[in-house]
């Protein structure tokens, strides 16, 4: 019997997260609560902003509370937000000092080479730091979708090598990706001069600015992100 009740608090607790952020979004005795949402985020690939800004704003008021593992993946889940400003948000309520420790340090790098759409040095320091990134599921699938909605923004026809360098895939996994794409998302493949080979993106009023006026034909972000697939 006792295990049961226990059993429905949790529940409940989970449940009502959101509602305790919008009731009484200073309230200290929500925090664990807050971190345990955290966790869960990253369990089951979901993402609270309000909840995440919420408990690093009661962090401000209880510095002793802070856990730094916590607000880690907060940052990482925040970074999986892009093209959202979400990042920069979080860093803004998280203190200083606190940003000055090396993972931090990592994840401001990181973002700025994702905001400049400087794709291969982001790949390149995020090999170097895994240990720090691994513990947020999703997070290489995340960027690749980020970038390939970068590349929309400025390619019709974008080159094989430059595709392979913003989402860090190559040889038969990019072509796997490329007919997966192919098949599913409006893609088509050209031959380029030589031997190369261009990438035709689905239209967009970004790509084909004569598209702008028809917002039927755009392309949103989560679009993106719902038809990229997983790969293994």
């Amino acid at each position: 019997m006792v295990r049961e009740r226990e059993s429905q608090q949790q529940q409940q607790v989970s449940y009502t997260v959101e509602q305790l952020v919008a009731v009484n979004p200073y309230n200290p005795d929500i925090l664990t609560d807050l971190e345990n949402h955290v966790n869960e985020q990253v369990s089951s690939q979901t993402y609270s902003l309000d909840a995440n800004l919420c408990l690093l704003r009661l962090y401000q008021f209880e510095p002793e509370r802070m856990s730094i593992p916590i607000v880690v993946r907060i940052l990482i889940k925040a970074l999986m937000a892009m093209p959202a400003p979400d990042f920069s948000l979080c860093l803004y309520l998280i203190p200083e000092q606190v940003q000055m420790e090396e993972k931090f340090k990592t994840l401001i790098v990181l973002s700025h080479y994702l905001e400049t759409a400087r794709f291969r040095q982001f790949w390149d320091e995020a090999v170097k730091n895994r240990s720090i990134l691994e513990v947020v599921p999703g997070f290489e699938q995340a960027i690749q979708a980020y970038a390939i909605h970068v590349l929309s923004l400025t390619y019709q026809k974008v080159p094989r090598p430059i595709l392979a360098e913003a989402i860090n895939i190559e040889g038969l996994s990019l072509d796997k990706f490329l007919e997966y794409q192919v098949a599913n998302s409006g893609w088509a493949l050209e031959k380029g001069h030589g031997r190369s080979q261009l990438i035709v993106l689905p239209r967009n009023e970004f790509n084909h600015p004569e598209l702008k006026k028809n917002t039927a034909d755009s392309v949103p972000f989560e679009h993106v992100t719902r038809i990229f697939p997983i790969l293994s």
